[in-house]
């Protein structure tokens, strides 16, 4: 790849451009060390991502927070909607000595950990065992944690490309999917299960004791430690590929044309576009579903639990399905599943439906055996159609990434896949009260928190008429099926295309094919 005088890419020959007939099978001897250390540096990623996604649920279960606070919290998720900004900076600027990954890498891996270790020394003040947390500051700080997070991504994801051998490629989308679930599993489930007096007294300890084993503070403080040191041995003893024996280095007003070249492509503006809206149908089942549950009874310990035994299924889950996601037929996997997953939030809402009915005895919480067959059963087919979509879309990105500027244009589908997903969701969130109507006496309204009304005299309680949950549910269902409608001879076609059509060269008009 040269420069030309206006700048601009040219690409040599039509042999850089990679297309389908040099496709090689994966085999990974002599890369299961860089397997492993994609798995690694994903892992430590997920870590605060999960600390972020299960505070709601501490939240939910023992504060006074109301669903639009909730709406607010899920700011702290923003950030990875908007990478796509810096990414051609972190593309674009680094020492080459160092190393352009590490370059980056290595800062923002220690800052990430310092702001975590000054969470946690201010956990007890911002977190309290009662009363209101300081939902603020958690906000504005988990916001800059996952900023700094969403920086760690691109690199992580642009890292990959040159890290693992080029038939191997299709493996970073698994390694993705294995490391972040597992970072995320440990950020979530370990504040919530380990520093639970009921779950530890009823799994961990021989006799009962007060508070959990370990506390939420001391969780964040030891993973905050665990991630200074991986990345001081990644720092160390991780040597990075020099690319630039093959590729070009782009200067930071190239990356960001590059942006807008890329985007004005005929066939990856539409894709964009379908990917952008895939999250609306099931939406409402994934940000709001475990928050109901515990409105109607459930514990926070049980919904954890369950997530955390369904671990090894979701770990195992990449290793069958990478058959199939490693192929050519990504796209149609994809629309194979998506009417199954738009049906399944039927029994989900069913089960949030009944739940007090099957759990509440006298309005004493007591959960059945079959009750809990039938949540893990819901969560599992759930699980196995998400991760299927989910895993299907990164191997298609990424088969489609160009790895000349693999960080700009991978964040640019990273980016996509999570605002389809956190738009939704802050949406449904702050939308629920609004949709929620109650009869109330005297003081309560349907504004109100439902606890105030529950825990006053008997004359001010509420009563719900209508849910706002099931009338999202049944919005954004209807919503998904005019989707698939819409997209899936769109998906077919995009699928036929040729590897070379998606390359970006900003030196011929976009391609004008119909798709």
């Amino acid at each position: 790849m040269t420069k030309t005088t206006n700048n601009e890419y040219k690409i040599k020959k039509s042999s850089d451009i990679p297309n389908d007939s040099s496709w090689q099978k994966p085999n990974l001897k002599g890369d299961w060390c860089n397997i492993f250390l994609l798995v690694l540096l994903y892992t430590i990623q997920g870590i605060p991502c999960g600390f972020s996604a299960g505070l709601p649920i501490i939240l939910q279960s023992k504060y006074m927070v109301t669903y639009d606070d909730q709406g607010s919290y899920s700011f702290v998720m923003w950030p990875y909607t908007i990478k796509l900004l810096w990414a051609p900076i972190v593309d674009s600027f680094y020492i080459r000595r160092i190393g352009q990954r590490k370059s980056w890498f290595i800062p923002v891996q220690y800052l990430i950990g310092a702001l975590l270790l000054y969470f946690a020394s201010n956990m007890d003040e911002w977190l309290p065992e009662s009363g209101k947390p300081n939902l603020k500051i958690i906000v504005y700080l988990l916001f800059i944690i996952n900023l700094l997070n969403t920086t760690q991504d691109i690199i992580v994801d642009s890292w990959a490309l040159t890290m693992l051998k080029k038939n191997n490629v299709s493996y970073a989308s698994t390694c993705n999917f294995i490391g972040l679930f597992l970072g995320m599993l440990i950020g979530s489930s370990s504040p919530i299960l380990l520093s639970s007096e009921e779950f530890c007294n009823k799994y961990l300890r021989l006799t009962p004791g007060s508070g959990g084993i370990i506390t939420i503070k001391n969780i964040i403080l030891l993973w905050s430690v665990v991630i200074l040191i991986i990345a001081t041995f990644v720092t160390i003893f991780k040597k990075e590929k020099d690319i630039k024996l093959e590729y070009a280095k782009n200067n930071i007003f190239q990356n960001y044309k590059l942006i807008w070249n890329i985007l004005k492509h005929s066939s990856m503006s539409v894709f964009s576009m379908t990917f952008l809206t895939s999250g609306i149908g099931n939406c409402v089942m994934d940000s709001i579903a475990h928050l109901k549950l515990i409105d109607a009874g459930v514990s926070k310990e049980d919904i954890m639990l369950l997530t955390t035994a369904m671990s090894v299924l979701k770990i195992i889950i990449p290793i069958p399905v990478s058959k199939y996601t490693g192929g050519p037929k990504q796209l149609s996997l994809i629309m194979k599943c998506t009417p199954i997953r738009l049906f399944w939030n039927i029994p989900y809402a069913l089960l949030i439906y009944f739940t007090p009915f099957l759990i509440k005895n006298n309005g004493v919480v007591n959960i059945p055996v079959y009750y809990y067959l039938i949540l893990g059963f819901i969560f599992i087919i759930n699980e196995l159609l998400s991760d299927t979509i989910h895993l299907s879309y990164s191997a298609f990105c990424i088969k489609i990434s160009d790895p000349r500027f693999g960080g700009t244009y991978l964040t640019l589908f990273s980016t996509v896949r999570t605002l389809s997903w956190i738009l939704p969701n802050t949406v449904v969130l702050k939308m629920i009260g609004i949709l929620t109507f109650k009869k109330c006496s005297n003081i309560c309204s349907k504004t109100d928190f439902p606890n105030i009304c529950n825990t006053t005299e008997q004359s001010y309680n509420c009563v719900t008429i209508v849910d706002g949950y099931y009338v999202e549910a049944a919005i954004c269902m209807v919503i998904g099926f005019v989707w698939y409608g819409i997209f899936k001879r769109i998906y077919k076609n995009l699928e036929l295309k040729n590897r070379s059509h998606w390359i970006v060269d900003v030196n011929k008009p976009p391609i004008s094919e119909d798709i």
